[in-house]
């Protein structure tokens, strides 16, 4: 493929009615003109096209490059508890630091905190008192995730846990960039001999996006500070989620979404895996740990329920990877592997079971009875292949048919692998690709011979990557629509990764790049909207003429809008040739109703088949929208 032009992505939306059937003809012609032309065959005759599952896309979430610790969890302090060097004193308290003369003020963390699970909390000597110290008093501050989105107008609150020496008098205040410029400060004072929770809810007067949280005293004193949590009061549906991030995320309209990884389940080391159970209950009792894949700490506050939740409010069903006992390094025996086992059954029951159980329970407490609608798992992350991997799975796979029938349970070995042991159970299997532009449109035929007994494909982890992404280009997202429109005749996909905070880009590209307040989508985000209404809708047979089916990929699909009582008929079209072709288009078997305006969808670009949106020109690929005439 070359480096210069690849025509466009184009979406055709029409309504059809229910009047007799007849056939319909329609010409699109290439921007420019196209130096040929392809003939696309659309029979939407008969009612027995086959559906697309409801599940068929979706999004996968994975705590890579600060998506949630940073990004989709909407907590603006980072290390909130002073515990990112772990439970041994002296701890990392990155990024905090001392504000005011440094001669006034001395810290140090100490394994003194009431939490149990949150030993170490941060012990703070101010040294001066009245005029010695400096404008503003002396104390510790906290930049956030590269800056923290103070807006004028908006309302958030601030939780925290101390402890004193006698009296103190404090400032907690919102700072601006340049630390000059106070956006909101209240005053918190009092004697506070035991640890105490206080409560803050700041209104700020000025807007920065590149603040910082400080608290300060202007008197000596000697105070200790544990679990200290600022968060937005907008959040997505009130629980928890950055709204924008959460929205963009919404907008695909994903039938699923597969969490919390990924490479972060494994973990490289198995101490540093996910463990569900310390991702639950009160945040303030959550010990966090460090991602070392990623090579970065998380509080955990998106733990295991907040994923579910986030599920629950886009509409997508919850896929639960969980950890087989297996990381990039050490393994555990197939005969030791019985823990890991119960916390899995544990996790189903945390998500599905009855108030009356004691996971159930749990789930109930923290402010869901209701079960969740969980019905896939997933044994582990790309360890197929590994030594104890068939072994523990088929631990895992018969205990959750045992006491969870109904949960569908995904195997990683790819049964589409000659080598793949195909005689293991299994519901699904993942199917994993990162690849080039031309290998992933070649790929759009890769299941249409999979046998549709036995288990099926979960392309759970798909993307153009390396040269012919960048960070996100044109020629990616039109070589992976091309995948797309195949995999539409079989299962469940989820490009990946999902998320980057730009300040800590570990993997490249990603579908939504974002910092402290802004955030954009590459041109495969907006590639995956064209397949927003897949989900469920029927499958028609479009064909391509055999001139032009090397360098073109098509479907056609209608789908019934219960909002409006409309059925409408949609066929999406890809190029990836080095030249324009224009598109003549013969639908039988429907109707298209005239009363409707019909809509045309173009992914649009300036002329390079490597252009990439970016902050400063987040719709430089943007999606042309227009009506045409029946």
């Amino acid at each position: 493929m070359a480096n210069h032009r690849w025509p466009i992505l184009l979406l055709i939306v029409v309504v059809l009615s229910c009047s007799p059937f007849f056939g319909h003809g329609y010409d699109f012609a290439a921007p420019g003109g196209g130096t040929k032309t392809a003939y696309l065959k659309v029979d939407a005759s008969g009612n027995q096209h086959p559906t697309i599952p409801s599940t068929l896309f979706g999004v996968f979430f994975e705590e890579i490059n600060h998506a949630g610790a940073g990004g989709l969890w909407a907590e603006l302090v980072r290390n909130r508890g002073f515990e990112a060097g772990g439970g041994v004193a002296p701890s990392n308290i990155y990024p905090w630091n001392v504000i005011g003369d440094e001669r006034a003020v001395k810290v140090a963390t100490e394994p003194t905190s009431c939490f149990a699970n949150n030993k170490m909390a941060l012990r703070v000597d101010v040294m001066c008192d009245g005029a010695s110290c400096p404008a503003g008093g002396a104390g510790i501050v906290n930049p956030g995730y590269w800056g923290m989105n103070i807006q004028q107008g908006k309302s958030y609150k601030l939780v925290f846990y101390l402890r004193s020496i006698g009296p103190v008098d404090l400032t907690v205040v919102l700072i601006g960039f340049n630390r000059t410029k106070k956006l909101a400060a209240q005053n918190v004072g009092g004697a506070f001999t035991g640890w105490t929770k206080r409560e803050v809810v700041f209104k700020p007067i000025m807007s920065d996006p590149n603040a910082s949280l400080a608290i300060t005293s202007s008197h000596k004193t000697v105070v200790w500070f544990d679990q200290i949590s600022l968060m937005p009061l907008d959040t997505y549906k009130g629980h928890g989620f950055r709204a924008d991030l959460a929205q963009m995320v919404a907008d695909l309209k994903p039938g699923f979404i597969r969490f919390p990884g990924g490479c972060f389940v494994e973990g490289a080391w198995l101490r540093n895996a996910v463990r569900w159970k310390e991702t639950v209950g009160p945040w303030e009792n959550r010990p966090g740990h460090f991602g070392d894949v990623w090579n970065y700490w998380t509080d955990d506050g998106m733990g295991l329920y907040e994923f579910y939740q986030f599920a629950e409010d886009i509409g997508a069903l919850p896929i639960w990877v969980f950890n087989n006992g297996i990381s990039h390094t050490d393994e555990v025996d197939t005969t030791m592997i019985g823990p890991f086992i119960q916390e899995a059954l544990d996790g189903i029951q945390f998500a599905v079971g009855p108030v009356t159980s004691t996971w159930g329970g749990l789930r109930a407490a923290m402010g869901h009875p209701k079960p969740f609608d969980l019905r896939y798992v997933a044994v582990g992350n790309e360890d197929c292949g590994k030594e104890h991997y068939r072994g523990n799975y088929l631990k895992f796979y018969y205990a959750i048919k045992s006491v969870f029938p109904n949960i569908k349970v995904i195997s990683n070995c790819d049964y589409t692998d000659p080598s793949t042991p195909t005689q293991d159970p299994a519901d699904y299997y993942d199917y994993h690709k990162y690849t080039t532009a031309s290998d992933m449109f070649r790929l759009r035929h890769q299941f249409d011979t999979v046998p549709r007994t036995g288990p099926k494909a979960f392309v759970s982890e798909y993307a153009v990557w390396r040269e012919d992404a960048g960070l996100g280009s044109l020629k990616a997202a039109l070589a992976e629509a091309g995948f797309l429109m195949g995999l539409e005749k079989n299962r469940m996909a989820a490009y990946a990764p999902l998320f980057v905070n730009a300040n800590d880009r570990k993997w490249s590209p990603d579908a939504i790049n974002f910092d402290s307040y802004r955030a954009y989508g590459t041109p495969s985000y907006w590639m995956q909207t064209f397949f927003s209404q897949s989900n469920g809708a029927a499958l028609l047979n479009a064909t391509l003429d055999g001139r032009s089916s090397a360098h073109l990929a098509a479907s056609a699909i209608i789908r019934s809008d219960p909002a409006t009582g409309n059925s409408y008929l949609t066929v999406k079209v890809v190029n990836v040739a080095d030249d324009p072709i224009d598109i003549k288009i013969d639908i039988t078997g429907a109707n298209i109703d005239s009363r409707f305006v019909s809509k045309k969808t173009e992914m649009t670009y300036g002329g390079d088949v490597m252009a990439e949106n970016t902050f400063d020109e987040p719709l430089k690929v943007d999606l042309n929208r227009d009506n045409f005439v029946i």
